[in-house]
This record gives C-alpha cells, structure tokens and sequence, in this order.
C-alpha cells in the first residue's frame, strides 16, 4: 500500500465501477469518493457500490460531504469542506473513526486540526485543470501547513509520480490523485510509479 488517496470523479471514465474495481485491487491508501454534483439520494447510492468495492480489496473507502448518509451506510471515515465540519456536532463526529477536511491556507489547517480532524489535505499545490485558472499554492504553502499541524498532511492538486518526492520532502504524509488514476489503463502499475518515487527519497 502506498499513501496516496485516489480521489474519484466519474465523469472521467467511461466505466466508473470497473475503474474503481481497477483502482482499488491497485491498494491505494484510501478511496474518496468525491462527486458533488449528486444528489443526496443518488450520492447515497454510489457510495454503497463504492464500498462495496473497497471492502472487497481491503481499501478503505471514505466518503465526503454526505455525513448523515455516511453515518446511516455505517462509513467509519467521511471527509468534508471546513465549512461543513465547522458546523457538525460533536454526536455526529462520534459516529467516525476518521475525519478529515480540505484546507487551503495554515488557519485552515489550524481551525481543522481543533475540530478533530484526523488528517488534511492541503492545495492546491501545482496546477492542475481541476482549478484552471486559478495560480497554485506551491510547495512551500505546503510546507508552512505541514510545519503547523501535528496531523497527517495530504497534499492534493497536481500531483504526479514526477513531483511527488517533493511534495514528501515538504513533509505531506501523502497525496491526492484524481484523473490520474480515473483516466489510467492500468492503475497498478500507475501507483507503483509513486512507490518508486518514493523509496528514492
């Protein structure tokens, strides 16, 4: 298993179970399953195939936004803006395991990390078409939300098997990929490109 979360968007491969069945036989660190233009029912949907999945391969998956519905399917992780965090109870973060949260500044990471955040991810770091147009934050913005927290920093926006040895040296724990890993043939062999990557650093 290697640390970095596949983050999913469907609307990127032509057949999302397959792929995700693909992804998580590969052993990423987690699977988010990230697709917020669902609605509340159909997210609910989704995420009973996904996890179905994940647990067939022993990948956890992690479902975001959704707390309610996260909380009803049993998810032991669920992850959310700040915002929504920021405004959940403290019965509700009960029912987690794990809680993370998205973060784009060290107040963020901060805020998240008093919340019970138990992990972040911080970006974006490079560009990346997800946020076209918008200027990435860099890798010392990583550095500076890694230096501040005492929870595992993700670093998400960019990332790719060339980069990722610096995004570790910046101290992340881990990253985020997202259309890597839904548009690949063969994520495997994707993933190990991070593994050997990493083992040089």
């Amino acid at each position: 298993m290697c640390n970095i979360i596949c983050v999913t968007n469907r609307g990127l491969c032509a057949d999302f179970p397959a792929q995700l069945r693909k992804i998580a036989a590969a052993k990423p660190r987690a699977v988010l399953l990230r697709e917020k233009d669902l609605s509340p029912q159909e997210y609910r949907s989704l995420a009973e195939e996904a996890m179905r999945i994940c647990a067939e391969h022993g990948v956890p998956c992690i479902l975001h936004s959704f707390a309610d519905i996260a909380a009803e399917l049993g998810a032991e992780a669920i992850h959310l803006p700040l915002y929504v965090l920021r405004g959940l109870s403290d019965e509700t973060k009960r029912k987690f395991r794990i809680i993370g949260a998205s973060c784009h500044s060290v107040s963020d990471a901060l805020e998240a990390q008093r919340q019970g955040a138990a992990y972040i991810t911080a970006g974006h770091v490079f560009a990346t078409d997800c946020k076209r147009g918008l200027p990435p934050r860099g890798l010392g913005f990583l550095r500076e939300v890694c230096s501040a927290v005492d929870i595992p920093v993700y670093a998400i926006g960019g990332i790719s098997a060339e980069n990722y040895g610096s995004v570790l040296a910046a101290g992340a724990a881990g990253a985020c990929v997202m259309s890597g890993l839904m548009t690949c043939p063969d994520p495997k062999n994707y993933l190990d490109s991070f593994r050997e990557e990493s083992d040089t650093e």
